[in-house]
């Protein structure tokens, strides 16, 4: 990998700022100032102290947007690092550093690669978009579903939008993901009556109580999934009850729980199976319903096809489609866009110590994303 090239050097760059969320540690003014010379204009969104950025080239249709984040995940025990997270580090062919796949190589592809695009593109029709926020990694309550709201709000709406998180599995371009499932979260709390162990009759342990329902939640089969999706799951994340001593029988259970659902099982009807279960193995219990984020899913069609064939020109693979693993801001971008798809480095060490990207994907994978700006934009003009 020659030494001057501009992905690798940009994602350097970024690494290096220390943008745990909610900061952005001036990530998008970095970025602002490359795509600003290009004729970006340049629109900061602030809210709560996340900053986000809306910048787009161009007015008319359609509308390619590159979206990801800025904020990356604490580092864990600094000491159990080889390296300084943010010192970024080239070691055994690889970049070492937080947030070096998730996302910031991803962040200096698209920056490449609308810039070697707009090189030999100048006048290309169409517009093209960068949308970043410093709150993908944190309540996501203040970043790109703000910019969302803001695009709605003056009814501006993206036709493709490829979203830079790290999509592939083992091999750069292996996977693209065309979708995501939703996600429900909870907290149960099951009442009992505290007592002594030695006098069970005169108390009511919610341990036992719960239990049966608890088997119940962990076995049902919520839907089959579909062609896209895997079947829904419920997963119990955290399950506490007592006072610490062994021979008191708790007054109450708290549980937190998780659901992350196809759309065969919509968010309102995992509500009322639920209740019905709890219902029926007679609990005295308060829930709430914590947060949630819908699935999404863009069907084989022009993004997934052009994506697809991107990856296969550069790198000589086929891409699977997956909609497994985690939510993303795609759950909030189909608001305001039909097609999306993440397409990203290999994800094998995110939110890890020693997180790290292979320097020899980092010019492909803006190779990439500058085969798709021109299929799309030049290719279908």
């Amino acid at each position: 990998m020659p030494a001057a090239d501009p992905t690798l050097a940009l994602t350097r760059d970024l690494v290096a700022l220390r943008s745990l969320t909610p900061d952005d540690a001036g990530c998008q003014a970095l970025i602002a100032a490359r795509l600003a010379p290009l004729g970006f204009a340049c629109e900061t969104i602030r809210s709560n102290g996340v900053t986000n950025l809306w910048a787009r080239r161009g007015t008319g249709a359609p509308l390619v947007c590159f979206a990801g984040h800025t904020d990356v995940v604490p580092t864990g025990p600094l000491d159990a690092w080889r390296s300084d997270p943010f010192v970024p580090t080239e070691r055994d062919d690889y970049l070492y550093g937080r947030g070096a796949a998730d996302m910031k190589a991803s962040l200096a592809a698209f920056v490449v690669a609308i810039e070697d695009f707009l090189t030999r593109r100048p006048d290309a029709p169409g517009s093209i978009a960068l949308l970043l926020t410093s709150d993908e990694e944190g309540p996501a309550v203040d970043g790109t579903v703000k910019v969302v709201e803001r695009l709605a709000g003056r009814g501006e709406r993206i036709d493709y939008c490829v979203i830079g998180e790290p999509s592939s599995v083992t091999a750069l371009g292996d996977t693209i993901k065309n979708g995501r499932r939703g996600t429900l979260s909870g907290r149960l709390v099951v009442r009992g009556v505290q007592g002594h162990v030695a006098y069970p009759h005169l108390a009511r342990n919610p341990i036992h109580e719960v239990a049966p329902a608890l088997a119940e939640l962990a076995t049902t089969t919520w839907d089959a999934g579909d062609a896209y999706f895997p079947p829904t799951s419920f997963q119990c994340s955290n399950l506490h009850a007592g006072t610490g001593a062994t021979n008191v029988i708790p007054g109450a259970l708290e549980l937190l729980f998780n659901f992350r659902h196809s759309p065969q099982s919509p968010r309102e009807t995992l509500m009322a199976r639920m209740e019905a279960i709890l219902h029926r193995h007679g609990l005295d219990y308060e829930l709430a319903w914590t947060g949630w984020g819908k699935p999404f899913l863009t069907p084989r069609g022009r993004l997934v096809e052009v994506a697809t064939t991107a990856i296969r020109d550069v790198t000589g693979r086929t891409p699977e489609l997956s909609c497994t693993g985690g939510t993303s801001d795609g759950r909030f971008l189909c608001d305001v866009c039909d097609e999306l798809v993440e397409l990203g480095p290999v994800n094998a060490t995110i939110h890890q110590v020693d997180e790290r990207v292979c320097i020899a994907d980092l010019a492909p994978l803006a190779r990439i994303h500058a085969r798709i700006l021109e299929r799309l934009l030049v290719e279908t003009a």
